[in-house]
C-alpha cells in the first residue's frame, strides 16, 4: 500500500531541497523517518524528495512498484536494489501524468544507474508486467535515440580530436591553453548549437555536420603549434590569405584582431575530405545554422576563445529546459553515460580489429555509426552523379509524344511540392534548417526524373508504344513517384545511431511523413512502390528493405485509414453490376504471386488493362482465354481493379506469414489450429473488412488466434499472445495497448475483442467448434521477396545439406564504382556442410578447412606437370543444380573434392558477379 501520511511530514522537512544541476553534485541527506514508517518506505520518501514529485505522483509510483514487486522471474534480482526500481516508477508515473520536476541526468545519478542499465530494466519491466503506456513508451524511445546520437558522436569527437590536435605542445604555448581545454571548449559549444539550432536532436547527419563546423571554428582559433597535420597546414594557408594569426595567447587574451570571413574554407574541405562528409552539405549547415548561431549567443572570433563557464551556464539552460541528458558529462566519461559493455542496450557498429597483428587489414573502412551513415549518403550520391534536377532530353521528347503535353503541369508540380516540403521540413528539423530540406528535395527531384526515364523505357519495351499521356498526367502518379524518391533520400539521412544493419530509426521525418508533407493517400503510393525498386537497380540493400517496409506499413495499417480510397475499392468490387463479388478470389491464394505488373497497370486501373499477354494480371480464379479478351465492351463485364487485386494478394500473404511466426511460437503443439485461425483471421479481411477500419492487421490477426484457442478449449491468454507478439519484428506496443474500440475511443486489445470483434464474427467462431467447420482458406503462396538479392546461400548438388554463399567482396559495385561493406575477411565466404546453418564458431572453423584447402590445391596443381580441371558446378535459371567435369586429381578425399567444387563455384560466382555489374541476382520465377 501507498505510504501514509508520515511521508508529508517528511516530505515537509525537506522541502525545496533538489539536487544541485551541477554535474557530480552528492545527493541531499535522505529526511528522517517518520515512526510509522518502514526503513524502505522512508527510502522511498527520501528519494521522492529529492526529485521533488508531488504527492499524486509518489501514490501513482509507489502502486507501480507494488505489482513490481509481486513478480517473480527475470526481475528478481533487480526487486532487491529498491532504490533502482523506485527511481524508474517515478519516471513512469511523471511521464504518464505529465507532471516532470527532475531531469534524466538526476534520476540516474539519484539512483545510481546508468542509461543503458535504465533502458533495459523498463523494457525488462514491460515485458513481464505489461506496464508501461504508449506515452512511457514513445518518451523512453526518444530519450534512447538521443542518448545513441549523443555516444555516437563524442565518440567521434574524441578520435578527431586525437587527429587534430598535439596532445603535449612545445613552449611556443601559453600554459593557461592545451588541446583538452579546446577540446572541452569544442564539445560544450557544440552541445549549445545543437540545442539551439536543432529541435529534431537524433538526426545523426545533420548533428555530424555541425560539429564538424563547430571544430572548423576552434581550429581557426587554436594556435598552428598546437595543430597536427593537414590541420596546421590548412590554418597557414588560412593566414597567408589574408588573416593574421598571433602566435602566443592565452585564454583571456584578445589581442588576436583578424576576422574569419566566408572565403575561409580551406579547414572545413580538409575535415569533410577526412571524414567523407559532403562539402557542400557542411557549408550549407555552417553559413545558414552555425553563424547565425555565434551571432546569437555573442561569441565573437576577435574575442579568442570564449569562457567555459559562460558556455556551460548558457548550456545548463537549454538542459534543465529538456529535461533530458546532460551531455557535458561525457566529457567525464560519467558512469551515466558509459554503455553497458556485457549486455550491451546499443546496437552501434564498433570498427573492426585484427584478431591477428599479421594479418592485412587495409580493405575495409571502420563502421562506427557516423562512418556508416556517411557511407550510406556516398552510395546515393554515386547514384545521382550522373542525374539532373530537370528532365532529360529523353524524358522530354516522352512528354513531347504525348497527346496532352505533361511538362509544365510535372515542373509546376514540382516546384510547388518543393516549397511546402522546405516549410515542413524548417518546422520539424529547426527554423535555420530549411535549405538543407532544400537540398534533400533536390536530391530527391533529381532520382525522381532519373526512375520516371527508366520506368518510361521499360514501358516502352513492353507494349511498344510512345504515347503515354494518361500516365503522365496522373496526378497521383507523379506525386507518388516523387514522395518515393524524396523518401528514399530521407532514409538515407535518417539513419540513426543504433541500426546496425542500415535500416532507417523513427524520427520525426520518417516515413510516413512524406505522405503528410505531400498530401498523399498511402494506397497510393503503394502502388508505385515496386516499380521504382524494379526502375532503380542501383538501390542499396538496404533502401529496398526501407521501401519494402513502407508496403508493410501500408498493408498493415496506413491503407486501411478511413478516409483511404481503398473501401471505396473494395465496396465497388462487392457491388459490381448488383452481384456479390470478392476483392480478391481465395482460390488465388495457393497460386505464386506474378510480378509483371507496373506501375501504369495499377494508377491507370481499371482505366486499362496491359496489353500484351506476358504482363496481364489476371483477377479470376480461371485465367480469360483469347476469345474471352477479345469480348466487345458491350458485353464485358466492368474490369476489377488491378490495384486493388494484387493488394488484397499481398495483404493475404503478409498476413499469413505474421500468423505464422507467431503460431510457430504459441502453438507448436497444435499445429491443426493454425488452418483454422487462417480461414477465420482471411474471411474478416475479406467479409468483414470494415473492422480494419482505422486499425492494424496485427489486432485482427491476435483476436482471430485468442478466438479460436478459446472455442477450441486450448488455454491460450491474451497477455501471452502479446507477450510473444512483442518479440516479433517491426511491431509498437500501441498495436495492442491502443485499440479503437468506436469513434474518438480507444482501449485495449482485450477489450476490443470482448466489445467489438467477438460482437462482429460470434456465429463465424462458434462455427468452429462444430462438427461442420466452414471451409478452410487455402494457405497462401509465399515467395521470397520479389526483391533480389545476390547473397543468398545455394545448394551444392548432390551434397547432403551442403550449402554454399556467393563469394563475397569486402567491396561493392554501385554504378560502376567501388564502396566499402561490412565484410570482414573472415566473413567473406560462408559454408555450411552437413547440417542447417549455425553459428559463428560453426563458420569459422569450416572456413579455415576451406582456406586450407585451397592452398594444398594450388600447391598439387603446380608440382603435377598436367593437372585434371577441377569438377564445375552450374546453376540454371529454373534454380536447379547440375555437375558437370572430369576426374578429380588423384589422392584427393571425397571431402576434398567437395571442397574443391565449392572452390570452383565461388571463383565463377565472383566471375559472373563482375560481369553483371550491379544486377547479380539470377533469375527466378515469381
Amino acid at each position: 500500500m501507498a505510504p501514509r501520511p508520515p511521508r508529508r511530514g517528511a516530505a515537509a522537512a525537506v522541502r525545496g531541497q533538489r539536487a544541485s544541476p551541477d554535474r557530480g553534485a552528492a545527493p541531499a541527506e535522505p529526511p528522517p523517518a517518520a515512526p510509522r514508517v518502514e526503513f524502505g518506505e522512508a527510502d522511498f520518501v527520501a528519494l521522492c524528495d529529492i526529485l521533488k514529485v508531488s504527492d499524486v505522483i509518489r501514490t501513482s509510483a509507489w502502486k507501480t512498484y507494488e505489482k513490481v514487486s509481486s513478480v517473480v522471474g527475470s526481475l528478481e534480482a533487480y526487486i532487491k536494489k529498491k532504490k533502482e526500481i523506485w527511481g524508474i516508477c517515478i519516471f513512469i508515473a511523471s511521464v504518464d501524468l505529465d507532471e516532470i520536476t527532475f531531469t534524466f541526468t538526476e534520476l540516474l545519478k539519484s539512483i545510481g544507474l546508468s542509461a543503458c542499465t535504465f533502458f533495459q530494466l523498463l523494457k525488462q519491466m514491460d515485458r513481464n508486467m505489461d506496464t508501461i503506456s504508449t506515452n512511457v513508451d514513445s518518451t523512453v524511445s526518444r530519450l534512447q535515440k538521443k542518448y545513441e546520437v549523443l555516444l555516437a558522436l563524442y565518440r567521434k569527437f574524441e578520435r578527431i580530436c586525437g587527429l587534430i590536435y598535439v596532445a603535449q605542445p612545445n613552449n611556443q604555448i601559453s600554459d593557461e591553453l592545451n588541446s583538452m581545454l579546446v577540446q572541452k571548449i569544442s564539445w560544450i559549444t557544440f552541445l549549445l548549437a545543437k540545442g539551439k539550432v536543432l529541435q529534431m536532436e537524433d538526426d545523426l547527419v545533420i548533428s555530424f555536420q555541425l560539429l564538424l563546423c563547430v571544430l572548423d571554428y576552434f581550429i581557426k582559433l587554436a594556435p598552428p603549434a598546437l595543430l597536427k597535420e593537414p590541420y596546421k597546414s590548412a590554418v597557414n594557408t588560412v593566414s597567408i590569405n589574408g588573416s593574421t594569426r598571433t602566435p602566443r595567447r592565452g585564454q583571456n587574451r584578445s589581442t588576436r584582431t583578424s576576422k574569419q570571413t566566408d572565403t575561409d574554407t580551406k579547414v572545413i574541405e580538409v575535415l569533410c575530405k577526412e571524414h567523407d562528409c559532403n562539402l557542400d552539405e557542411v557549408k550549407n549547415v555552417y553559413f545558414t545554422s552555425f553563424i547565425p548561431f555565434l551571432n546569437s549567443v555573442g561569441i565573437v572570433a576577435s574575442n579568442g576563445l570564449p569562457e567555459v563557464e559562460t558556455l556551460s551556464r548558457q548550456y545548463e539552460e537549454v538542459y534543465l529546459k529538456n529535461k533530458d541528458i546532460d551531455a557535458r558529462l561525457f566529457l567525464d566519461h560519467d558512469e551515466t553515460l558509459q554503455p553497458d559493455h556485457i549486455d550491451g542496450c546499443l546496437q552501434l557498429e564498433r570498427t573492426p580489429r585484427k584478431s591477428n597483428p599479421d594479418e592485412e587489414f587495409n580493405l575495409i573502412l571502420p563502421q562506427t555509426p557516423v562512418r556508416a551513415a556517411m557511407n550510406t549518403i556516398q552510395q546515393l550520391m554515386m547514384i545521382l552523379n550522373s542525374a539532373t534536377d530537370k528532365p532529360s532530353e529523353t524524358l522530354i521528347s516522352y512528354f513531347n509524344n504525348c497527346t496532352v503535353n505533361p511538362e509544365e503541369g510535372i515542373r509546376k508540380r514540382v516546384e510547388d511540392l518543393g516549397h511546402i516540403f522546405k516549410e515542413q521540413f524548417a518546422k520539424a528539423v529547426g527554423q535555420g534548417c530549411a535549405e538543407i530540406g532544400s537540398q534533400r528535395y533536390k536530391l530527391g527531384v533529381r532520382l525522381y526524373y532519373r526512375v520516371m526515364e527508366s520506368m518510361l523505357k521499360s514501358e516502352e519495351e513492353r507494349l511498344s508504344v510512345h504515347n503515354f499521356s494518361k500516365l503522365l498526367n496522373n496526378n497521383d502518379f507523379h506525386t507518388s513517384l516523387l514522395a518515393c524518391a524524396v523518401e528514399v533520400v530521407m532514409a538515407t539521412y535518417g539513419r540513426n545511431a543504433s541500426q546496425s544493419d542500415g535500416t532507417s530509426a523513427e524520427t520525426d521525418l520518417s516515413f510516413p511523413w512524406i505522405l503528410n508533407v505531400f498530401d498523399l493517400k498511402a494506397f497510393d503510393f503503394y502502388k508505385v512502390i515496386e516499380s521504382f525498386i524494379k526502375a532503380e537497380p542501383s538501390l542499396t540493400r538496404e533502401m529496398i528493405k526501407h521501401l519494402e517496409r513502407c508496403e508493410h506499413r501500408i498493408m498493415e495499417s496506413l491503407a486501411w485509414q478511413s478516409d483511404s480510397p481503398l473501401f471505396d475499392l473494395i465496396k465497388q468490387s462487392k457491388e459490381r453490376e448488383g452481384q456479390v463479388d470478392q476483392p480478391e478470389p481465395t482460390c488465388t491464394l495457393n497460386l505464386p504471386l506474378q510480378h509483371n505488373h507496373t506501375a501504369a497497370d495499377l494508377y491507370l486501373s481499371p482505366v486499362r488493362s496491359p496489353k500484351k499477354k506476358g504482363s496481364t494480371v489476371h483477377l479470376n480464379c480461371t485465367p480469360p482465354t483469347d476469345a474471352q479478351l477479345a469480348v466487345t465492351p458491350q458485353t464485358q463485364k466492368p474490369q476489377k481493379s488491378t490495384s486493388l487485386s494484387l493488394f488484397y494478394k499481398k495483404v493475404y500473404r503478409l498476413a499469413y506469414l505474421r500468423l505464422n511466426t507467431l503460431c510457430f511460437r504459441l502453438l507448436s503443439e497444435h499445429p491443426e489450429l493454425e488452418h483454422l485461425i487462417w480461414t477465420l483471421f482471411q474471411h474478416t479481411l475479406q467479409n468483414e473488412y470494415e473492422l480494419m477500419r482505422d486499425r492494424h492487421l496485427d489486432q485482427i490477426m491476435m483476436c482471430s488466434m485468442y478466438g479460436i484457442c478459446k472455442v477450441k478449449n486450448i488455454d491460450l491468454r491474451f497477455k501471452i499472445i502479446v507477450s510473444a507478439y512483442k518479440e516479433l519484428t517491426n511491431t509498437s506496443q500501441e498495436t495492442f495497448k491502443r485499440v479503437l474500440i468506436r469513434e474518438g475511443q480507444y482501449d485495449s486489445i482485450i477489450v476490443f475483442y470482448n466489445l467489438v470483434f467477438m460482437q462482429k464474427l460470434k456465429t463465424n467462431i462458434l462455427q468452429y467448434a462444430s462438427n461442420r467447420p466452414p471451409t478452410l482458406s487455402p494457405i497462401p503462396h509465399i515467395p521470397r521477396s520479389p526483391y533480389k538479392f545476390s547473397n543468398s546461400p545455394l545448394r551444392v548438388p548432390a551434397g547432403n545439406n551442403i550449402y554454399i554463399s556467393p563469394l563475397k567482396s569486402p567491396y561493392k559495385v554501385s554504378e560502376g564504382l567501388l564502396s566499402p561493406t561490412k565484410m570482414t575477411p573472415k566473413s567473406r565466404i560462408l559454408v555450411s556442410i552437413g547440417e542447417t546453418f549455425g553459428t559463428s564458431e560453426k563458420f569459422q572453423k569450416i572456413n579455415q578447412m576451406v582456406c586450407s584447402s585451397d592452398r594444398q590445391l594450388k600447391r598439387s596443381a603446380e608440382v603435377s606437370s598436367a593437372p585434371k580441371p577441377l569438377k564445375r558446378l552450374r546453376f540454371d535459371i529454373e534454380g536447379q543444380d547440375e555437375a558437370d567435369g572430369s576426374k578429380h586429381l588423384p589422392g584427393e578425399s571425397k571431402f576434398q573434392q567437395k571442397l574443391a567444387e565449392m572452390t570452383s563455384t565461388r571463383t565463377r560466382m565472383q566471375k559472373q558477379k563482375l560481369n553483371d555489374g550491379t544486377d547479380t541476382s539470377a533469375s527466378e520465377e515469381k
